[in-house]
């Protein structure tokens, strides 16, 4: 089973983000992971690992770095809506290219359903 890691907005934008604004986040998403699952990938959401988490741990490193560990052990990774918008994402991005994972954007389903297939 290919395993698959979702990447995209977590914070929300502006100076103050909300746990509204997260929580949105989290939800668009779980949405997206539940589609990958349906499609026969093993998913992992990092919005759906720590989301009530938040100021338990310092965010500023535990987060990131266990993050892109975790996607280090993935085969690909799927850029979700509103992913260019995160900067977290965009690290994520980069991680995955550096690492020779497989790419996939929420607008292009068919290539990922190919790949899927393989």
């Amino acid at each position: 089973m290919k395993l698959i890691y979702v990447a995209g907005p977590f914070r929300g934008t502006g100076a103050h983000p909300t746990t509204w604004d997260i929580e949105q986040n989290v939800r668009v998403a779980e949405v997206e992971a539940l589609k990958l699952w349906q499609l026969g990938l093993a998913v992992f959401c990092p919005h759906l690992n720590g989301r009530y988490f938040i100021g338990a741990v310092p965010e500023d490193s535990i987060w990131p770095n266990g993050d892109l560990e975790i996607l280090s052990r993935c085969d690909a990774i799927y850029m979700g809506p509103g992913w260019s918008g995160s900067p977290g994402a965009h690290v994520e991005l980069t991680t995955a290219m550096s690492l020779g994972l497989r790419c996939f954007y929420h607008d292009d389903i068919e290539s990922l359903k190919e790949w899927v297939r393989e």
